[in-house]
Formats: structure tokens, sequence, C-alpha cells
């Protein structure tokens, strides 16, 4: 059977408790803070917010029913750990959710997982591996607590696009985890919930002759991939999914999202929706993505795959090594020609 360990970073004495028994126990210890002199790291996301968001999500009635994207995004992210031909003794589901990736993960996979989740109650109320040991983490993710080089895979679904500081984000998970391992992620792109997002700010530049941020920003695939990069990440694979849905209304998409904890948390939100914003709001959706089935909704999703660094990993030539141009390519039968010419004991 997996045990199940509650962990909770708090403030002052109670966080200094907490990382001197986690040093103990787990050999982890205090996560470095990162003081970025010429970096401005913008706090654009209400992280208090958010988690009475998770909080709060649990007790809704449609909690359970509104978990199809993040189930079916968690399964995805398994099957993409499943190709890396590994047993890894250490695992980190950073940002876990109910358990979306971890339920799916089997002893000959991971030998030990962490599930890290900034929600208590959404914790509480996660799935676990049937096989592996477990133990839950109540950490914040701007917050790891993992020593260097502890760990042998880290994985994150649906849940790193709500962090402010990703760049220290990504450095701390590069450095806890052991030289030519793995980071696979997959986070909400800057296409997911376009038509909310239009329809919402033409109905409020028609009646009050502005906008307001009702959906949250998200990254793109060139930020991300500079971003793993920036971190020390090697060998990036990025690539884009889409998952396309159909409400009957507005308020059905906004009460999934609500079951889902994915409404909105930016600070210089608004705190509600005019009735009359809403009703034109709807009005402007129908007009532009109604389909057969109802209203659409696009969520878009970036996956990705970095690897800590490691002399035995393949690196780029050196800039004007190339023999060839990539504008003769119409002529290749003849460059593999030449090149057998020039190398003739090359085996083919």
């Amino acid at each position: 059977m997996s045990g199940i360990i509650f962990y909770q970073v708090k403030k002052s004495l109670d966080k200094l408790l907490f990382q001197n028994f986690l040093k103990r126990k787990c050999g982890l210890h205090e996560q470095r803070f990162y003081t970025k002199g010429s970096e401005n790291i913008m706090n654009v996301f209400d992280r208090k917010a958010k988690r009475l968001q998770r909080d709060r999500s649990t007790q809704l009635p449609n909690f359970e029913d509104a978990q199809y994207v993040k189930d079916e995004i968690g399964y995805r992210t398994y099957d993409r750990l499943l190709d890396i031909k590994r047993e890894f003794d250490v695992g980190l589901d950073l940002g876990c959710g109910l358990g979306y990736v971890s339920r799916h993960i089997l002893k000959d996979t991971i030998k030990l997982l962490y599930q890290c989740e900034m929600s208590e109650k959404l914790l509480r109320k996660g799935q676990i591996s049937p096989e592996v040991p477990t133990h839950k983490l109540i950490v914040d993710e701007e917050f790891l607590p993992f020593k260097d080089e502890s760990l042998d895979v880290v994985f994150s679904s649906l849940s790193l696009h709500w962090v402010n500081d990703l760049p220290g984000c990504f450095r701390a998970i590069q450095k806890a985890l052991k030289p030519d391992c793995p980071f696979i992620g997959s986070m909400f792109g800057g296409d997911t919930l376009f038509e909310l997002r239009v329809s919402l700010q033409l109905a409020e530049q028609e009646l009050q002759g502005g906008v307001s941020p009702h959906i949250s920003p998200f990254t793109d695939v060139r930020d991300l991939g500079n971003l793993l990069n920036r971190a020390g990440f090697t060998m990036l694979t990025i690539d884009i999914d889409e998952i396309k849905t159909t409400y009957d209304d507005i308020l059905s998409l906004m009460m999934d999202l609500k079951g889902m904890a994915e409404n909105n948390c930016v600070h210089v939100r608004r705190p509600m929706l005019s009735r009359k914003t809403l009703q034109l709001a709807e009005e402007k959706y129908r007009e532009m993505y109604n389909t057969e089935d109802g209203l659409e909704a696009t969520f878009q999703i970036i996956n990705f795959i970095g690897w800590s660094p490691h002399p035995s990993q393949p690196k780029p030539l050196q800039r004007g090594s190339a023999q060839f141009s990539l504008k003769d390519l119409d002529k290749i039968d003849e460059l593999n020609k030449l090149n057998e010419d020039l190398n003739p004991n090359k085996p083919k």
C-alpha cells in the first residue's frame, strides 16, 4: 500500500521546523531564493486567491464532472513519461491536483513519488498510484524544498501557468534534478479560451468603452522555449495540442472553469461581471463561435520535455562547420555522391 504523509510549508518558525524535518526524513532542504538584479519578475497572479479557488472548487456540485480536460491531459503526460525507457528512483508530480498523472504510474516506472500541491483540500481528494509509495506535500510551486540533484524525474500537468516566477521555478526544478534527467510538463497556451476572451472584450468595449482582463494571460511556445533554455534545460521538445469542447451557454463554460479551479486570479481583475455585459457577451459568442453542438471553446495545450544537462548528451556543431548549404537540398543525390567520394571508407 502507498503511504500518504502531509507536509506543509508555513512561515517563520513553522517553516524552519518543516525544513529541518525534511532534511532528516526526506533528504530535502530549503529552497534557494533567487534575487534577479536585472531580471524583473511580474507579480501577475494572486497566488492566495488561486489557492482559495482550488480549495473552494472541491465543494462545488460539478467538481468531479468538470475535470475532463485535466484528466485527459494528465493521461497524455503520463503517456509521454512512458516514452522514456527508464526506471526512476524518485519522481515529483508538481501541481498534482487530483493526481491526474500520478494515478496512472506503476512501480516499474517510478519507485518513490512526491505529490506537490498548494491546496490542502485538493491534495486530500487527489488519487495516488496504486503501487508506488507516495508522499503528499502542501508546497507552493514557487518555493520548492527539494535539494540539488535529489530527483530523477519531474512532471507537471496544467498547473505552472499560474506561477508568477516561472524562470525561478524552472531553475529550481533543474537544480533539483540529477544530471541527464527529464522534466515533462504541459501548460495552457496563449490561444486557450480565445472565444470567451474575444466575446467578453467586445461586450465590455461596447457597453463600457474599455476592457478588463477576465481571462488570465498564458505563455506561448517561443517564450516557454526561451525560459527552459535560460533555466539550463537541454534537448528541448515542445509541441502543441488542442482540445475543443462545446457548451450550451456561456454560464456552463464558466461553471466548468470554476469547477476546474481555472477561474481568473489576476491581481487587477474585476470582482464581477454585470448582467448586461454577460448577456451581450453571450450574443457575441453565439454570433462568432456557435456550432451545431453548441458554443465552441478551445483549450490549447503546450507540451514540453527538457533534460538536465550532462556531458554525454549530444551537442550542436559549431557555427560555420556545415559542409553543405540548405539551399542545395534539391541536389541531395549529387551531394550524397560527392560525400561518398570524399569519404570512401565511411560505411553506408
